[in-house]
């Protein structure tokens, strides 16, 4: 018996002995568990003193369970318990219990370890997986995993926001499947192959409702034990809103709020690099610059709401002549600029002709319903070889411009010859 106690004694685990349910042994590790500050504070006393209301009748079932002869000796699985110390605190032992003789009498030999810090641990793991579920479920981006085929094989719930689609409805197909175009998802692959990852990287995709929307994407490439390229991970979200906003301010930023057409900067824009296009292909190119004859005299006779009414029309003329391919834009006041891709000198002589014509053939009145009716010069300047930038041909179109005014205006004029 000596040698039994001093091996319990040793213990690491918290052992209690109880007869008829009053304890008559705790080891040491048994005291501490219990905050006993020695043997005598707990020998004598029932063990359920120590049991958590909640949790002791199930203790006390257990302990009549390893009692009857059907269990002879066997412990039983070890089970969680609520446990009250002398000191009032409460700590969560898991205790396995088993029947054994002690000083020639039945008992019960208890056996208990700590769980309390471990507890603790699995319930803040719990909340913390809520938490992260919870912010998870309700997260405005879209989570999502495809393998090296481009397959999804994981996506997020807030899809259901974005794409209108069930998490199960996508997953299994291709990525490319919501694409409307399929270069989108080309530029997205190159740029994850060659840097591993992007960031707010631009894209478009389509809702179930058919309506496509702006989407930024923010991924990784995944990699396998032996590097392989094995999919990517990431998130996307819909910046619909924020890339019409963006659209919305580049469109006042570069439309004259007048006409509706471009202004000066970015019809010079444009201008240039149709230019630089056709200098490097070797294609021809026409640019007109035109001028609204006496619109001074509209203003000062009719008024300038009046004035920029004639400017409307005199717009929607000049466009009503014109290709989707053509480029043309306010300068400035009733100067206008029109470049023609792909046209050579006589072709751009015939639009110019049908310009001027359907100027002449508007007929305006003003609120007292005085009509009247509006003409335009209008220079013309072709792409020469020797030209150095873009600014050559605009200075002969100007100069051109001012000749068409000077000889009499509502006439077209070049410093090139003119076919009749």
């Amino acid at each position: 018996m000596f040698h039994d106690l001093r091996l319990l004694q040793l213990l690491p685990a918290a052992v209690l002995v109880t007869q008829e349910g009053v304890i008559r042994f705790a080891n040491a590790a048994g005291l501490d568990l219990l905050e006993a500050p020695d043997p005598a504070s707990l020998i004598g006393r029932p063990s359920d003193d120590f049991v958590h209301p909640i949790d002791r009748a199930r203790s006390n079932h257990r302990v009549q369970q390893v009692t009857v002869p059907e269990q002879a000796g066997r412990p039983n699985k070890p089970s969680e318990f609520r446990l009250r110390t002398l000191r009032g605190n409460l700590r969560m032992v898991l205790i396995s219990s088993v029947a054994v003789e002690w000083q020639g009498a039945p008992a019960v030999l208890m056996c208990g370890l700590d769980m309390t810090h471990q507890s603790e641990i699995e319930d803040q793991l719990r909340e913390s997986e809520q938490n992260f579920r919870r912010l998870f479920e309700n997260m405005q981006d879209v989570y999502y995993r495809t393998d090296a085929q481009g397959i999804v094989r994981h996506v997020g719930p807030g899809v259901r926001r974005v794409l209108g689609y069930e998490p199960h409805e996508i997953e299994g197909r291709t990525a490319e499947s919501y694409y409307p175009q399929s270069t989108d998802r080309d530029a997205f692959k190159a740029a994850i192959l060659e840097k591993g990852e992007v960031s707010d990287f631009p894209g478009q995709m389509v809702r179930r409702d058919g309506t496509v929307i702006d989407i930024s994407i923010s991924s990784h490439a995944l990699y396998d034990h032996a590097g392989n390229f094995a999919g990517v991970e990431g998130i996307y979200r819909d910046v619909t809103q924020r890339k019409n906003l963006e659209r919305e301010l580049q469109r006042l930023a570069t439309t004259d709020m007048l006409t509706g057409m471009a202004n000066r900067r970015a019809f010079l824009e444009c201008a240039e690099s149709v230019y630089e296009h056709s200098r490097s292909n070797g294609e021809p190119l026409t640019l007109l610059m035109l001028d609204l004859d006496h619109f001074k005299s509209i203003n000062d006779r009719f008024g300038h709401l009046e004035g920029d009414r004639a400017l409307v029309a005199f717009a929607q003329a000049v466009k009503s002549q014109l290709r989707a391919s053509d480029v043309v834009g306010r300068l400035g006041g009733e100067e206008f600029g029109v470049l023609l891709p792909l046209t050579s000198m006589d072709e751009g002589l015939e639009v110019a002709k049908r310009i001027l014509h359907s100027i002449r053939a508007l007929r305006l009145s003003d609120d007292a319903g005085h009509a009247y009716g509006i003409t335009a010069s209008l220079g013309m300047s072709t792409f020469r070889q020797s030209d150095r930038s873009l600014r050559d041909m605009l200075d002969r179109a100007d100069q051109a411009l001012y000749q068409a005014k000077h000889q009499g205006r509502d006439r077209i004029a070049s410093q090139e010859p003119l076919g009749e």
